[in-house]
C-alpha cells in the first residue's frame, strides 16, 4: 500500500512560525512533524510516500529529499498553488495508482498504527474517527455500531485526518482545487464509507500554541 502526506497547506493559522518555514517542517521533540509521519509509515511497512508541496515547496523537498534517509521512497506532487485536499489527491494519482492508498494529513500527529486499519472492500473510504477535542467540540460526522460514517446522526466524532482511500472516489472529478468533505458525504449517502473509533493520542498542530503542547509531551 502507498501513502499520501497532505504537506501543501499555506499554514496560515501557524504564522508567525511558518512565515520563513512551511508548517511540515517545524518541529517537534527535535524532528520536523512531517518525519515523525514519515518513521510512522516506515514502523507499518508502508515505504511508498506521496507528498503534495506549494508553499515553501522546494524547503521540503530539499529537507527529504528521495525518502531514503527515512527507510521510504518519496514522490513529489508540485502544486502551483494549492488545490484543496481533493484538488491535490485528483492532481497526484498518476503517482498513487489504481490501489487504496493511506491518507494522512500533514498537520495531525496520531499513534495509530496504519496497519491496523481494516481493507476498505467494497467501501469508498475509511476514516479514523477521534473524540472531539475542545477546539471542535461539534465533531464532524457520525459513528454507528455497525462501522458505518454518517454525515448525519448523534453523536458526532471528529475527523482525525487519516483516512484509507479508494483512487475512484476522487478520479472522475476535473483537474481542479476542490474539497474532499463533499465527495466523502455524497459516499457516505450511498453507504460506502466506514470508520474507525481511535481512542488513543491524537493532535491537531493547527496552531502554535498546540504544536508547543505536542512537543512537550512528547519530550521535546
Amino acid at each position: 500500500m502507498k501513502a499520501m502526506i497532505l504537506a501543501a497547506g499555506l499554514g496560515t493559522r501557524m504564522r508567525p512560525l511558518t512565515d520563513h518555514c512551511p508548517k511540515p517542517l517545524l518541529e517537534v521533540a527535535g524532528r520536523p512533524l512531517i518525519v515523525h509521519h514519515l518513521e510512522c509509515l516506515r514502523a507499518a511497512g508502508i515505504t511508498e510516500v506521496v507528498i503534495n508541496v506549494s508553499y515553501r515547496a522546494q524547503q521540503i523537498i530539499d529537507a527529504l529529499g528521495d525518502g531514503s534517509a527515512y527507510g521510504v521512497s518519496i514522490a513529489w506532487s508540485r502544486e502551483a498553488s494549492p488545490l484543496e485536499t481533493g484538488g491535490g489527491i485528483r492532481q497526484a494519482l498518476p503517482l498513487l495508482g489504481d490501489a487504496p492508498f493511506l491518507l494522512v494529513n500533514g498537520d495531525v500527529w496520531c499513534d495509530l498504527c496504519p496497519s491496523s486499519l481494516p481493507a476498505l472492500g467494497d467501501d469508498l473510504a475509511h476514516l479514523v474517527l477521534v473524540d472531539n477535542p475542545d477546539h471542535h467540540p461539534e465533531g464532524d460526522f457520525h459513528l454507528d455500531p455497525r462501522g458505518r460514517v454518517h454525515a448525519e446522526g448523534a453523536p458526532h466524532l471528529t475527523f482525525a485526518g487519516v483516512s484509507l482511500l479508494d483512487p475512484v472516489l476522487v478520479a472522475d472529478e476535473a483537474p481542479a482545487a476542490f474539497g474532499l468533505a463533499p465527495l466523502l458525504r455524497r459516499a457516505m449517502a450511498e453507504g460506502r464509507v466506514g470508520g474507525t473509533h481511535h481512542r488513543g493520542a491524537w493532535v491537531d498542530v493547527g496552531t502554535p500554541a498546540r504544536l508547543a503542547e505536542l512537543d512537550r509531551r512528547l519530550g521535546g
